[in-house]
């Protein structure tokens, strides 16, 4: 289906690459991020378990004769499937009975963990993760240099004059679909109504089990506080301590699983390849949130208060960096880690790719970083070959603004509203 004024997603060509490979595709992430706008896009018929008018009615065929729901045009898209789990072991018998490529798409905002779920769908399903905008999407970066052409070790040069204060904009906007579009305040605004829905709603009714919304408000300042870090969840229990308010660490756990199931947060795991090292590596995933905007959102931070507070800006800008990176490593088939070791060498991002390729990334939100930035990354790849890990296909700095280029140490200089896939 045609949608007018759409904007194209880096998702789009792993959505019709999967829907030739597989009887039925699940687009996951989070709620807002465009699920199922893009969805639409590639769908002949659609039903939406989340529509008032209908949700009684399908809830009750899904409960008795799921197969009836499944009797659309194909591709039939299937909206927010898991509030009527039935529907997934439909879809599998279905595509059993008729093993046809691209038959079903569906989406969902949360990781449905119903008993009515029997089968995996290992075989029969394709699985998509769409995120937030990134710069490339949202038409907030020129698109000059490709992650691509840096993995080819290709020339590169482009220039950007985007201010701070336009970084911290783009931060508190995030990369909601519907906020591109709009004026930056109601986007900031957005972002905090997207932060109270989950608080005050979405976190209990994913699994069913009723959350204080005033702890789940101090688990969430905590978890922005300490965003682009690698806080323990006892270093979060202190920090909510400071609040006058205390969880225990299973309490924590349980809140932050939920909060996963929800796409809320996408913390970044370590690189495995570094974890079976020699080297004491820190193994613990960095805290990341799905989108910048919502740290910003639940710290009050506007633009304004951002360019004074360089700390903080700097992590949030690394989250929206990584948020990026992660958007363009998946439609060249690769995986973003993090490395960090006892030593303190550390690469904000590792890029692995499927045939053993990898760079590292670091990220600054100032270009008189820049050079420390190099000293650290240059020290990665030294080690990591020394212990059999392969030479690094690229090392990158992402910077805020200037030139796109390679240093005399081979090492790229790319301002993230440069870059695109």
């Amino acid at each position: 289906m045609e949608i007018d004024n759409y904007r194209v997603r880096v998702a789009d060509h792993l959505i019709d690459e999967a829907l030739h490979r597989a009887g039925a595709l699940q687009i996951v992430g989070p709620k807002w991020c465009g699920k199922t706008t893009t969805a639409e896009r590639f769908a002949a018929q659609s039903v939406y378990f989340q529509d008032p008018d209908q949700r009684v009615v399908y809830q009750r065929i899904a409960a008795e004769q799921p197969s009836l729901l499944l009797r659309g045009k194909k591709p039939l898209l299937l909206d927010e499937w898991q509030d009527a789990p039935q529907m997934w072991d439909a879809v599998r018998f279905a595509i059993d009975r008729e093993p046809t490529m691209g038959q079903f798409i569906l989406t969902g905002s949360t990781v449905s963990t119903s008993d009515e779920i029997r089968h995996s769908g290992i075989g029969r399903f394709a699985r998509v993760t769409m995120r937030t905008m990134s710069l490339f999407e949202s038409g907030d970066s020129s698109a000059e240099v490709s992650l691509e052409s840096i993995l080819d070790a290709d020339e590169i040069y482009a220039t950007s004059d985007t201010g701070l204060e336009d970084i911290a904009r783009l931060i508190a906007r995030g990369g909601w679909p519907v906020s591109v579009t709009q004026n930056d305040e109601y986007g900031q605004a957005r972002a905090k109504d997207y932060v109270e829905s989950i608080i005050e709603s979405d976190i209990s009714r994913v699994d069913g089990v009723d959350k204080n919304p005033k702890r789940v408000r101090l688990l969430m300042r905590s978890l922005a506080r300490n965003e682009s870090t690698q806080a323990s969840m006892t270093t979060l229990a202190a920090d909510m301590a400071a609040d006058e308010s205390t969880l225990s660490t299973n309490t924590i756990g349980a809140y932050l699983t939920a909060l996963r199931r929800l796409f809320v947060i996408e913390d970044q795991e370590a690189w495995p390849l570094a974890v079976r090292s020699k080297t004491a590596i820190r193994t613990s995933a960095t805290r990341r949130y799905c989108d910048p905007s919502i740290p910003a959102a639940l710290l009050d931070l506007t633009p304004a208060k951002m360019v004074v507070d360089f700390d903080t800006f700097g992590l949030l800008f690394e989250s929206l960096c990584v948020r990026d990176v992660r958007v363009y490593a998946q439609a060249l088939g690769a995986s973003v880690y993090h490395y960090h070791d006892g030593r303190g060498l550390k690469a904000d991002a590792i890029i692995e790719f499927p045939d053993g390729r990898w760079g590292a990334v670091e990220v600054k939100l100032q270009s008189v970083n820049e050079d420390k930035a190099a000293e650290s990354l240059l020290a990665v790849k030294r080690l990591v070959r020394s212990q059999h890990g392969g030479p690094a296909s690229f090392l990158m700095i992402l910077t805020s603004t200037g030139i796109a280029r390679c240093r005399p140490d081979g090492i790229y200089v790319v301002p993230i509203t440069c870059l695109k896939p």
